[in-house]
C-alpha cells in the first residue's frame, strides 16, 4: 500500500475536480425552463411519413445530470393527423460553451385520428438532443433533436423522427 501525503492528495483532488467546472456557465444562472418551437417530421418504418410542429418545454431538476422534458408534437398526413406526448428524461453534456448535448428516453403517448377512427397507444421514445447557443448568455438558440420511437399499441409502430427549431430561455 502506498502512503499519499497530504498536501500530494490536495492537488490530486484539485486535478482531478478540476475538468468538471471548465465549460461552466460562469456568474449567469440557470434559466427556469427552456422552451423548444419548432417543426417535426415522422417516417414511419413501413414507409409512410407525416410533417408537423412541435412544442416542447425543459428544466434541470439535477444540475449536470438529469433534464426533464415534456413536449408534444402535431403531425398530419393524407387522412391522418397524429397528436404524440412525451416525458423524457435526459443526460446533459456540455460540449463546448456553445453546444449542448443530450441522450434520453421516456414514455409516450400516441393519440391517432385516421379515417375517422381515433386510437389511443402509449410508446417508448429515445431521443438525442442538440442544442446551440450563437451567444454565451444561452438565451436563445437553435435545436435539432432526431429520435426513435417504438409503439406498444397493435401493430407495435416503430419510427424515427427528427424535430428542430427555436429554443427559449425562460428566466
Amino acid at each position: 500500500m502506498v502512503a499519499i501525503g497530504f498536501s500530494k492528495a490536495r492537488w490530486i483532488a484539485f486535478l482531478l475536480s478540476w475538468p468538471a467546472g471548465a465549460f461552466a456557465q460562469g456568474v449567469d444562472k440557470e434559466p427556469a425552463a427552456i422552451l423548444e418551437v419548432g417543426g417535426a417530421a415522422s417516417f414511419d418504418l413501413n414507409g409512410t411519413s407525416s410533417f408537423g410542429g412541435d412544442l416542447a418545454a425543459e428544466f434541470t431538476p439535477i444540475e449536470n445530470w438529469l433534464e426533464l422534458e415534456g413536449g408534444t408534437a402535431a403531425v398530419f398526413r393524407r387522412h391522418s393527423k397524429e397528436w404524440d406526448t412525451d416525458l423524457l428524461c435526459k443526460r446533459p453534456w456540455d460540449l463546448s460553451r456553445r453546444v449542448e448535448f443530450m441522450a434520453g428516453a421516456g414514455p409516450e403517448w400516441v393519440h391517432t385520428r385516421s379515417n375517422g377512427v381515433a386510437t389511443n397507444s402509449f410508446a417508448i421514445e429515445f431521443a438525442l438532443d442538440f442544442m446551440f447557443w450563437p451567444s454565451p448568455k444561452r438565451r436563445f438558440g437553435w435545436f435539432v433533436e432526431p429520435g426513435y420511437d417504438y409503439g406498444f399499441g397493435r401493430g407495435h409502430e416503430r419510427s424515427v423522427g427528427v424535430s428542430a427549431g427555436l429554443l427559449i430561455a425562460i428566466p
